[in-house]
Order: structure tokens, then C-alpha cells, then sequence
């Protein structure tokens, strides 16, 4: 929307306590909205939590700002020194297998024959006893691998084209440095076993034909198009990647993708392809975003019995994890079933720091409350909590979170001058509130409009698109809008919303 478009004055938050005549649930049951507790230790516990903001002003985040804190360290200057020293040695060793042509790819088979019988072999020298090898010794196969005078002059020009991976070509320049960090950092910068990572990757990309598959058309798009797809950026910046299982309870959509080996094959395929699609629209300059976070919703997903799913999901996280480094900065599984979250417990202490930092689980009470942790309103999807495909806001309008204390009353004000239209949408996370609008004119001699009475949102199960208020109100003269929302709990709930103006036509 242009700022000339937009109406409105100003926004103001104001937060009632309770009414003491008012009775609600009891709270003693609940430690951190108990009525004993002081209104400091009550927000004490809600930022332990690691909740929103509670200043509403400071809600929306500076992108910029929060991908330069929140993205792994890609800059040279940031980096450690080992880390520094392990991304010199692997470019040398990359540099010494490009000229020995051991990538493949760019001359045909027989030059690359006539080529490796001018070039003595080596064998990669002793490693560490922690299987990383020292800068020294990797200087000394670099020594070793060089080819001769004699082989240099055989080397045809096509060499030049060098090896790319996701649309970068390997030591051109500051962007191949980031990949390569991705392969040391996956391997805890032991040079070595990124380099066999590397060659291994780069075989596989080969094998699997993942060029040709680029051009590929699967006809599985318009069948796949509700289970996988990207939607929004987090507050990092973050392009943000959907796994919705429950599509997959569908009997025919199941039977069309696991039915048989070669269905399964070609489920496999277009995973990897949308995948291959999505990383190369990454910003792979140091400091940039080049990290994913996915979002996966197992909401009415098939159980465990369903072995053909099972089956399929473990070939691609083989896959990923053995091709694919460092490209996930957070995995979020919402919605999740009781035994999932006892698997997860279970399976936790055999994981890295690393890996562990990198899993959210919540349950299904949990699941937009942990999602607006990392994903502002705006950006969310209507049917997981958001705001976003609202209709009457564009999508980078951004959404206010606020803290709506336990049995408290919250007032948005907005003020809106004649002949403008103002429009809003909200949604109370956690629900069990109540909600009226008003517009109450400047002039003193003014009648305030009742707009919609104080009553409480009604949630529906089967239809998500219910939950969220969205409403408009045309202003024949000066004033403000107030809209009010009560919480009927002894809980904390967030309110989320967004609310603008622009000339009636």
C-alpha cells in the first residue's frame, strides 16, 4: 500500500486489569498467571518463556537487522581462525582436484584418461587420531597432487568451466566460500571428511542427473502443491519451507505417490527438484541468507504402520543429510502427536548440540504460539494462525504481537480522519477471549458507533478462516477506532494483529 494511500494517525495500546467484581476461572492452578504474583514476575515468566515482545512498538523487526545477528557466520572477517585455516586448506585441495580433473564432468572421458596417466597417484597421508588431518599435511597432498609442467600444457581450455554446485562454481569466488563452509562446518571443520563430502556430493549430483532433472516434468506439481511449498520469510529473513503429512491421509493421493517402487521413485525425484529449486534462489554472498527453516505439520499424519510413507521419508533424509549441508537453520514440527514427543525425548541425548539447537517440537496447544517464536504474523499462513492471505493487506504490512495478560482487558486506538476507510485483522492465539469494536468521534458533540458488541470469538474446528477477525468501518467524520479484546483465561494469550487505512473511493 503507498503512504499516500494511508489514512491513519496513529496507533495507541492500552491494557485495563480485571474489573475486581468480575469472576473467572480460578488460577491457583496455573504457576504462571497465579493471582499471588506480582505483575513483574508475571511477565518475568512470559519472556522465560521466550515469548514476543511485550512493548508493542517494537513487534516488528528490522529484517535487516535480525538476519545480521541471527545467520551462521558466512563473512570472512568473522570467521574463527580455524576456521579460517580449514576453509584455506580445503580451497587448496579443491584447487589440486579440479586440475587433476577428479571432479568429472567438463572433458570426455578419454582426455581425462590420457590426463590421469601423466599425473602420479597419491595417497592422502595419516590423519589425527579425531580423523581431521593437519593444515601441514594437507599442504603436503596439495604438493603431491599438483600436476606436472608436462600435464598443465595437456589441459584443454573446457577446464576453465570449473565444477558449479547449486548455480555456484567452486573457488570463483566469495559465494563458493560459503558452500564450502557449509561441508567443513558439517564435518566440524575436519578438511579431510569435507573434501570426501564434496566429492561424493558432487558424484551423487551426477548420478542422480540433477541438471537434467532441473528440466524434468514429473506432473506431481499440482497433486504436491498443498503438501510442499514455500510460504513467507521468518523474522531472520529465512525463506520458510511447509511439510503438511496430513494431506497425505488421503487414500487416493497415497496411492498415486507410494503405491509401487517406481511411484515412490518419482515422489523422491520431484522432492529433490523442489528442493534443488528452492536452494538456488538462496543468497549465497557472506552474510546473506542461505539457510532454510522448515515447518512441518504432522497434524492427522499417517502413524508409523504406513511403511511405504516411512520408507520414502528415510531415502530423503538419507539423502539430504549426506548431500545437502548446513541448509536448515531451524526444523519445526508442530502439531505433534504424544508419541512423537516421547520419540523425540528419546532420541535426543544421541544428537549433537548442533543438531539438537536446530529441532523445535509442540504440541498441538503449542503449535502457532511456537511458530510466531520465529515467524512474524504477516508471513504465517491462515490455516497454521497468521494473518497472511488476509485479503485486505499486502503481504509485507507488517503484524503487531502483544501480551494479553490473564483476565485483562487490551485496547487498540486508531485514529482515522474523515473519508478514509479503515480496515484490520486479528486473531488471539490460544482463543477464549472476547472482542468488540467501537469508533468514538472527536467532536465532543459526537455519538459513538457500536461497531460490534464485546462478545466472545467463536473457534471452529473444520474451518481455520473462522478464527480470524477481519472487518472494515468507512469514517464520515474525525475520530478514532477502538477495538477491545478481553481475555477470559488464566493464561497469557498473544494477540496478533494489523490495521491501516486508505482513502474510500
Amino acid at each position: 500500500m503507498n503512504q499516500e494511500e494511508k489514512m491513519g494517525v496513529g496507533v495507541e495500546v492500552v491494557a485495563q486489569e480485571p474489573e475486581e467484581n468480575e469472576a473467572f476461572l480460578d488460577v491457583s492452578d496455573t504457576p504462571e498467571a497465579n493471582e499471588t504474583s506480582s505483575p513483574e514476575e508475571k511477565e518475568a515468566v512470559l519472556l522465560e518463556r521466550d515469548l514476543i515482545p511485550l512493548n508493542p512498538e517494537n513487534s516488528c523487526l528490522s529484517q535487516e537487522k535480525v538476519a545480521e545477528e541471527g545467520e551462521e557466520k558466512t563473512r570472512f572477517l568473522d570467521l574463527s581462525e580455524n576456521e579460517k585455516s580449514a576453509l584455506h586448506a580445503l580451497k587448496q585441495l579443491i584447487q589440486a582436484a579440479l586440475e587433476n580433473h577428479e571432479f568429472g564432468g567438463d572433458i570426455a572421458f578419454e582426455e581425462k584418461n590420457a590426463l590421469k596417466s601423466d599425473t602420479p597417484e597419491t595417497e592422502i597421508p595419516d590423519t589425527d587420531e579425531d580423523g581431521a588431518k593437519t593444515v601441514k599435511a594437507i599442504e603436503e597432498t596439495v604438493v603431491s597432487r599438483a600436476p606436472s609442467n608436462h600435464t598443465r600444457e595437456k589441459t584443454p581450455a573446457t577446464l576453465s568451466k570449473g565444477v558449479s554446485i547449486w548455480g555456484i562454481k567452486l573457488l570463483e569466488d566469495e559465494k563458493s566460500d560459503v558452500i564450502l563452509l557449509k561441508f567443513l562446518q558439517a564435518r566440524e571443520l575436519k578438511v579431510n571428511e569435507a573434501f570426501t563430502m564434496l566429492k561424493n556430493t558432487l558424484k551423487w549430483r551426477k548420478e542422480f542427473g540433477i541438471e537434467e532433472l532441473m528440466e524434468e516434468d514429473l506432473g506431481l506439481e499440482t497433486d504436491l502443491q498443498k503438501v510442499v511449498f514455500m510460504h513467507g520469510r521468518s523474522k531472520q529473513g529465512h525463506p520458510v519451507c511447509y511439510n503438511v503429512y496430513g494431506e497425505f491421509q488421503g487414500k487416493e493421493l497415497y496411492r498415486k505417490m507410494f503405491s509401487d517402487e517406481e511411484k515412490r521413485r518419482r515422489f523422491l525425484r520431484w522432492r529433490i527438484q523442489f528442493l534443488e529449486k528452492s536452494l538456488r534462489k538462496l543468497d549465497f554472498t557472506p552474510g546473506g541468507i542461505s539457510t532454510i527453516i522448515y515447518v512441518n505439520d504432522l497434524k492427522n499424519s499417517p502413524g508409523p504402520n504406513r511403511w511405504q510413507l516411512r520408507q520414502a521419508v528415510n531415502q530423503a533424509l538419507h539423502l539430504l543429510q549426506d548431500n545437502y549441508p548446513e541448509f536448515v537453520a531451524k526444523q519445526i514440527f508442530i502439531n505433534v502427536p504424544w508419541w512423537y514427543v516421547v520419540l523425540s525425548k528419546m532420541i535426543s541425548p544421541f544428537m549433537t548440540q548442533r543438531s539438537k539447537s536446530k529441532f523445535v517440537v509442540a504440541g498441538p496447544a503449542r503449535s502457532t504460539e511456537t511458530l510466531l517464536k520465529y515467524v512474524s504474523a504477516e508471513q504465517i499462513p491462515l490455516h497454521f494462525g497468521g494473518l497472511s492471505n488476509g485479503g485486505n493487506f499486502e503481504a509485507d504490512e507488517c503484524a503487531t504481537e502483544i501480551v494479553l495478560k490473564p483476565l485483562a482487558k487490551q485496547t487498540v486506538e486508531f485514529h482515522a480522519n474523515e473519508g478514509s476507510v479503515v480496515m484490520w485483522e486479528a486473531r488471539v492465539v490460544g482463543w477464549e477471549a472476547s472482542y468488540g469494536t467501537e469508533f468514538v468521534p472527536s467532536a465532543e458533540d459526537g455519538y459513538t458507533v457500536i461497531i460490534k458488541k464485546m462478545q466472545k470469538i467463536k473457534a471452529s474446528a473444520e474451518m481455520e478462516e473462522e478464527k480470524l477477525i477481519a472487518d472494515s468501518y468507512k469514517v464520515s467524520e474525525p475520530g478514532k477506532l477502538l477495538l477491545t479484546f478481553h481475555n477470559l483465561t488464566s493464561r497469557n494469550k498473544i494477540l496478533v494483529y494489523r490495521i491501516n487505512s486508505k482513502l474510500s473511493v
